[in-house]
């Protein structure tokens, strides 16, 4: 015998379309009796919108997804995930869905593994198909939204959040994603538009303040920025971001009484990454008092917290440098030739992080022919959907793809970066600085671009990487000694591609930009095949949006401070000194 809440849902699944009153009525004494129901709320959710009460509606689907995140089986598939046992999760949520296979919490679960296992157009399916069951709940519009960003749809997602601020227009989430995305699509004026209404529903969020500062930054109105991060500050003294991004902010120095300040939210208790940025901006202010010692300390925490949240293996990238080399060989690359895409329009910028590689972009991006574009991280995005993911390595992998293959890589890349150019310049910069790594594959995609290697002094390199915040999605050593064996890496591999293939990479110090700018940028453009125009010595009068951590810098006249930073610090170096050897501390690269 069926039990009675299953024939009350059969009896309002009939009566929904002829009388939805009466199927709300039914479903509503249901969910009264039995709140753990999900069905019954998604009836009733259905019922309601037939009867034009969208806003009743929407709570309805909202507490169908709390009630099935509720039943046993999907916290069972949700503790499965949170220990990383995707495949037993995912076998858990299926089975859910095959009793009910409209449950839109269960597709939510489900399109979070398919994104976790790069299955991103899978994903994409189960969140609309959840969006078609529950219009009304926001976070998966939220959740599309993310997806859509990961999958480096901007418009498409700044569309989704638009939909769902029609739903709820005070949604400070919904608000807050918008802003951040028009900031990183370099909108600025709608960018701060949006971080200001933002602001007027939640004045005193310390975060929206916080990244309201970013977008200032960014947009070059650093004096505004400061205001920001202080009044972030006055919300949460013990932000260590707000800390940091103050202490980071150039031409600010921190002073005594905020160093106390810093000094006294490391007393109190903090999970890891707030300690880990309260110690980074230490470590600049105490640095800027020319404390080195105790400012080194803190450095040193500071590496020691992000390492253990954010583990980088090092052997790892050593195996992975190792392969790239002995896959990329003279034989290879002559097999190859011949093939690609032949576009001409992408100026690749790759090195090390705080190499001067936004310095460079921000000068070739004042060239009337240049756009720049930032940091676009298509390139990996494209090898991670057309190269097969398997147990080989992805230059293994490559090998064995035809010429015809590479073609569809070049023109599959120039699809994805179409969406994030605005100007009709041609040709645009992809200042992904760790494209170095794919030198070799960027030569038989797209053998027309041009790849320029920004390099720095490896000790100042090092050094500055070792006293900046990284975020946790981004992958890069902590520690001196793994920051040396890194830049040794790169130096290794770019040294092999020069040997395979000369004169095809250009290489730039950033030092001798500094020294002598004129003929460093002539020859810059004379390897991209441009004449040589003024407003590149102007650079720093652009108001194109900057979104790295030299924003401040690349709005300046070029400078010697900093170029020797490394030295102050010099007697607690050893271990970087070590993983470099002996040709790299002395600033050789052969």
């Amino acid at each position: 015998m069926a039990p009675p809440g299953r024939d009350v849902l059969a009896e309002a699944r009939k009566l929904l379309g002829s009388d939805p009153d009466a199927a709300a009525r039914l479903t509503a004494s249901l969910v009264a009796t039995d709140p753990a129901e999900a069905r019954a709320h998604r009836l009733l959710a259905q019922a309601l919108r037939r009867l034009d009460r969208p806003e009743e509606a929407s709570t309805a689907e909202t507490d169908a997804i709390q009630a099935a995140a509720g039943s046993p089986q999907l916290r069972k598939a949700a503790q499965a995930m949170r220990e990383a046992r995707i495949e037993h999760a995912e076998q858990l949520i299926r089975d859910y869905l095959d009793r009910d296979p409209d449950d839109p919490q269960a597709l939510r679960m489900l399109a979070e593994i398919a994104a976790v296992c790069g299955h991103g157009e899978d994903a994409e399916r189960l969140l609309r198909k959840a969006l078609e069951e529950a219009p009304g709940f926001v976070p998966l519009f939220l959740n599309l939204a993310a997806l859509l960003q990961d999958l480096d749809r901007p418009a498409e997602a700044l569309a989704v959040l638009d939909e769902a601020l029609t739903r709820s227009p005070d949604n400070r989430l919904a608000r807050s994603f918008k802003a951040e995305l028009l900031t990183q699509a370099g909108d600025m004026n709608d960018a701060l538009q949006a971080h200001e209404d933002l602001l007027r529903l939640a004045p005193r969020t310390a975060n929206f303040v916080l990244n309201y500062g970013h977008a200032l930054k960014a947009a070059g109105r650093g004096a505004e920025a400061v205001t920001a991060y202080r009044k972030a500050l006055q919300l949460d003294p013990k932000s260590g971001l707000a800390w940091w991004a103050l202490a980071n902010h150039r031409g600010v120095p921190l002073e005594a009484n905020d160093v106390k300040a810093i000094e006294q939210a490391l007393m109190h208790r903090a999970d890891d990454l707030n300690r880990a940025h309260l110690h980074y901006a230490l470590g600049k202010a105490l640095g800027d008092q020319e404390q080195f010692e105790d400012s080194f300390k803190h450095y040193r925490y500071a590496n020691e917290i992000r390492g253990s949240i954010s583990p980088f293996d090092s052997a790892q990238a050593e195996k992975s440098t190792r392969e790239i080399r002995s896959s990329f060989t003279r034989e290879f690359l002559n097999d190859k030739a011949g093939g690609g895409h032949s576009d001409c329009s992408p100026i690749f910028i790759v090195g090390l992080p705080r190499s001067g590689s936004t310095l460079i972009e921000q000068i070739l991006a004042s060239h009337p022919a240049i756009e720049g574009a930032g940091e676009l991280f298509a390139l990996e995005r494209t090898i991670d959907k057309i190269i097969p993911q398997s147990r080989e390595s992805w230059p293994t992998a490559f090998g064995a793809l035809s010429g015809d293959a590479h073609r569809q890589m070049g023109a599959a890349y120039l699809s994805s970066v179409r969406a994030r150019r605005k100007a009709s310049r041609s040709c645009f910069t992809d200042k992904t600085p760790s494209n170095w790594r794919f030198a070799g594959l960027i030569h038989c995609i797209l053998p027309n671009a041009r790849i320029i290697d920004v390099r720095r002094h490896p000790m100042a390199c090092c050094f500055s990487n070792f006293a900046m915040y990284f975020n946790r999605n981004t992958s890069f050593p902590s520690g001196l000694d793994s920051i040396g064996a890194y830049y040794r890496d790169y130096a290794r591999t770019m040294s092999h591609f020069d040997r395979l293939m000369p004169g095809r990479i250009h290489h730039i110090q950033y030092e001798d930009v500094v020294e002598n700018p004129k003929a460093e940028i002539e020859k810059l453009l004379h390897y991209l095949g441009l004449p040589f125009d003024e407003q590149c010595l102007q650079f720093h009068e652009s108001r194109r949006a900057v979104h790295t951590p030299s924003a401040e810098q690349v709005r300046r006249p070029l400078y010697r401070d900093g170029l020797d930073r490394w030295r102050a610090y010099e007697r607690w170096l050893d271990p970087l000194k070590d993983a470099l050897g002996p040709e790299l501390v002395s600033g050789v690269i052969s």
